[in-house]
């Protein structure tokens, strides 16, 4: 009794905390250029401003260098079948026990400089485990309080009037969800299926947290209406296929606004009521056999006096294709189908914005070669899984600090062929200062 009191005041003095301690602190720079910290998305719609018809005196130079740091921290009730990681085994377990922890999701350092005029890098680290209990699925009982910080942003970019090349450590997705940065999230966590084969290194295009090294390219037509993007990335490292001569992974999207541009590098999940956004795109993500094609519609615009609506849906057809020769992902991805549907409703007045989601990845294997002699039914049974889930969120200070509190369920079967439904519980506060 003791123990769950402590536990309680501890998650109380957190939120309290978390409201009135950030609030204060967490406030945005008005100098700094937000475009630097590529995980906060810009609030303010970009409009075309008209020259003056008098040329000034251009300033001399000066290079600059910006420092800030999001943190994502909560607490956890959670049944020990959910999520890709759950234990969902028939014998001497119990998929539906629940569990409660305290963790420290998230602790980025970021760093964003310009370097002359035209070039400006991102640097950012990130904790590549969770800080707290439970958090190695091998070792439920553990408790992880030492963990060293990895690069997980390092970029370079130039640019050439509206066109601009970024070389480096960056997010690599085909999709909007993909390529969301963390600040600006509307559910309480980045979605399971949209980049399923490029978070781990031993992920089977052996990504860095949907990272990947290459050059990237980005550009905008149309009085900034049309966006495209086309980059060259290492990818799985082949060399094991194709004699030591690795195939090269290639990764591009075009997107159009209706309404407002876009030039954030790494999306928003929700405007907060700012600005008007529609914006339908189509990507691909290629590297030897693996295909990736997909289709995204990202909304966000005032609904009525009291607020703003935000949808956020895509779909997503992949394969590791058949062929075994060369640059093979036969045995590695299977064909299968994503969808993906985000809807929440921003209030003006009391900042709270209530959400609901959808995922599922649907797998359809292509015969024996991508099941490794798994009879192909049960594969895609066990394969299989549905997302649902909704939540609340408290904007009090906008990007800079909220609490989010969400119920997600996963449904997948086991291996007897029987469904299992399992949920999580997760208030998470957030802070982004800079």
């Amino acid at each position: 009794m003791r123990n769950k009191t402590i536990k309680t005041t501890l998650l109380v003095l957190c939120l309290v905390f978390a409201h009135f301690g950030y609030s204060q602190i967490a406030k945005i720079n008005k100098r700094a250029d937000v475009k630097l910290f590529r995980e906060i998305p810009n609030l303010n719609p970009v409009t075309k401003i008209l020259q003056d018809s008098i040329t000034k005196k251009e300033e001399k130079f000066k290079p600059s260098i910006q420092v800030g740091s999001i943190v994502h921290m909560y607490a956890s009730y959670q049944q020990k079948g959910f999520g890709p990681g759950g234990n969902r085994a028939t014998t001497g377990n119990d998929p539906d026990a629940w569990s409660k922890d305290f963790n420290l999701y998230r602790a980025r350092v970021l760093v964003g400089g310009k370097l002359s005029k035209n070039g400006s890098f991102f640097l950012e680290t990130d904790l590549p485990s969770i800080v707290g209990r439970g958090s190695d699925p091998d070792n439920p009982n553990s408790k992880n309080v030492k963990v060293a910080p990895i690069i997980l942003d390092a970029q370079y970019e130039h640019t050439f009037g509206n066109h601009m090349v970024i070389a480096g450590l960056q997010l690599v997705s085909h999709n909007r969800n993909g390529l969301q940065g963390a600040a600006g999230l509307m559910a309480n966590d980045f979605t399971f299926f949209q980049y399923p084969y490029n978070l781990f290194e031993n992920s089977p295009l052996q990504g860095n947290f949907g990272r990947d090294l290459g050059v990237n390219t980005r550009g905008f037509f149309l009085d900034d209406k049309l966006e495209y993007r086309f980059g060259i990335f290492t990818g799985r490292n082949t060399g094991e296929f194709v004699n030591d001569d690795p195939a090269l992974r290639y990764v591009g999207r075009v997107a159009y606004n209706f309404f407002d541009a876009e030039k954030d590098y790494y999306y928003a999940g929700t405007k907060l009521g700012s600005g008007k956004t529609l914006a339908l795109a189509g990507g691909f993500d290629l590297q030897g056999t693996y295909r990736n094609f997909g289709v995204d519609l990202f909304l966000d615009m005032p609904a009525g006096a009291a607020g703003s609506i935000t949808a956020n849906a895509a779909f997503s057809a992949i394969t590791g294709g058949t062929d075994t020769d060369g640059t093979s992902f036969a045995t590695l991805i299977p064909k299968s189908t994503t969808q993906f549907l985000e809807l929440g409703y921003y209030f003006n007045k009391t900042k709270l914005q209530p959400w609901i989601r959808f995922e599922r990845n649907d797998v359809d294997a292509d015969g024996l070669v991508q099941t490794e002699g798994i009879p192909v039914d049960t594969f895609n049974n066990l394969n299989t899984a549905t997302v649902l889930g909704g939540g609340l969120n408290y904007w009090f200070a906008g990007y800079n600090t909220n609490i989010r509190l969400s119920y997600t369920t996963w449904t997948q079967e086991n291996s007897l062929g029987e469904s299992q439904t399992q949920g999580q519980i997760w208030l998470q506060t957030q802070f982004f200062i800079f």
